[in-house]
């Protein structure tokens, strides 16, 4: 590993991820009796090699909080155990400075038959503390689960809320140098998860180093200094959150189209299709090309290109803009705008522009719809196409507009 840089100026290294590769052997015999068949003549036929992490690197410093995102599957949560020490790298090597607390998979401590009482002194002494120091944490821990009379009672008489409140209280009262948080900031109910992440702030404020597994990519920027994109194994970026967000999304969005072509690809059209039919839709800023990001105050030009194989003389199209989480964040259609629509046979190209658009940073999707005048969907294209919002450092949220913001002293 390189040398470090000055420490005036730079936080020490307190986790340094050097090639790291992790290799599991998948087996295709799925019963004892195939595997003493397979066994010592045509086993290596039913195993089959995968590499959940090829060749990563990475360093962290002292009190940054990391975010690790990727598609299921992309290797985050191999990364984040083995940077806790849960599981061994094939190869490569993994150095960690100070303690850390792993909220991996929460509970993996706790004996049903033990009471709540009993199963933090066990978890605690898992994670490292000792008697005297859990006797110091216990009303604390308690305090932060909402467990309140049921501590005294057996866990496995515990809803799983319950339950996973009772481990995260733990885990967050070890005094970690490192925490390692794996989708776990959403157990429970509204009010403790807040409880969650005020805690992860009040960690940040103390200084500590936070690594962060979630998919909740509005936590991911939320929190998170940077951002590490894992994809098929691999580190895909590295660097600021917002762009590992939308890198993530881009490479979401080639997925599902992907899917969506595999899934069209035996469609005849001509033989079953819709009479009218929605074949593309684009979007582009006004002043720029198609692809690029829409900025604040830009005109969105929506084009939807609609073909009928026969006349179709009572139609109207509409659009719909909706942010990654499904909401709906802009519609309307031909007949709002008062449009009155011509018969359509063939192809024709429609144009929206929607002017000065104010929308806050992040991607969204736009859907297309050939209705009639009743309501009904003559054909629909979910997710037809996307586009990016440039990020905005001075606010958050799905709408942006000029801020500033003034003091006023009282005399």
């Amino acid at each position: 590993m390189d040398s470090l840089p000055d420490r005036a100026s730079h936080p020490p290294v307190v986790v340094s991820v050097d090639d790291v590769s992790k290799r599991f052997t998948v087996r295709k015999d799925s019963s004892v009796k195939e595997r003493l068949v397979t066994l010592g003549r045509a086993g290596r036929r039913h195993r089959e090699d995968f590499w959940a992490l090829r060749g990563v690197h990475m360093e962290i410093r002292a009190g940054e909080t990391i975010g690790l995102i990727g598609h299921n599957g992309s290797g985050k949560s191999t990364l984040l155990k083995v940077i806790g020490g849960v599981i061994q790298p094939t190869s490569g090597s993994v150095r960690q400075r100070g303690r850390v607390a792993a909220l991996i998979e929460l509970g993996a401590g706790f004996h049903p038959d033990l009471t709540g009482r009993e199963n933090v002194y066990l978890n605690a002494a898992l994670l490292g503390l000792s008697r005297e120091e859990t006797d110091d944490q216990f009303d604390d821990i308690l305090s932060f689960s909402g467990i309140g009379e049921f501590i005294d009672t057996q866990v496995k008489f515990y809803s799983s809320g319950m339950y996973v409140r009772l481990a995260f209280a733990v885990a967050v009262h070890t005094d970690p140098d490192i925490l390692l948080v794996d989708e776990v900031l959403a157990v429970g109910d509204e009010a403790f998860q807040r409880k969650c992440l005020d805690k992860i702030r009040s960690f940040q404020e103390e200084g500590r180093t936070i690594i962060i597994v979630s998919h909740s990519l509005g936590q991911i920027t939320e929190l998170c200094d940077r951002a590490v994109l894992m994809n098929r194994g691999e580190v895909a970026y590295e660097g600021d959150s917002m762009a590992a967000v939308s890198k993530f999304r881009d490479i979401l969005e080639g997925r599902r189209r992907d899917e969506d072509a595999a899934r069209a690809g035996g469609t005849d059209h001509e033989a079953d299709g819709p009479v009218g039919r929605v074949l593309r839709t684009t979007v582009r800023a006004a002043a720029r090309k198609e692809g690029e990001e829409i900025r604040f105050g830009d005109d969105l030009v929506v084009t939807a290109e609609l073909e009928a194989r026969e006349t179709l003389t009572d139609w109207l199209c509409a659009i719909q803009i909706d942010n990654t989480l499904g909401q709906k964040v802009f519609g309307t259609d031909t007949r709002r705008l008062g449009l009155e629509m011509p018969p359509l046979r063939g192809v024709a190209r429609l144009e929206f522009i929607v002017e000065s658009t104010t929308l806050g940073s992040g991607k969204y999707f736009v859907n297309t719809s050939l209705m009639d005048s009743a309501g009904r969907h003559l054909h629909d294209t979910p997710q037809a196409t996307s586009f990016n919002t440039e990020n905005y450092e001075r606010m958050t949220g799905m709408v942006r507009g000029a801020v500033s913001a003034s003091l006023v002293l009282d005399e």
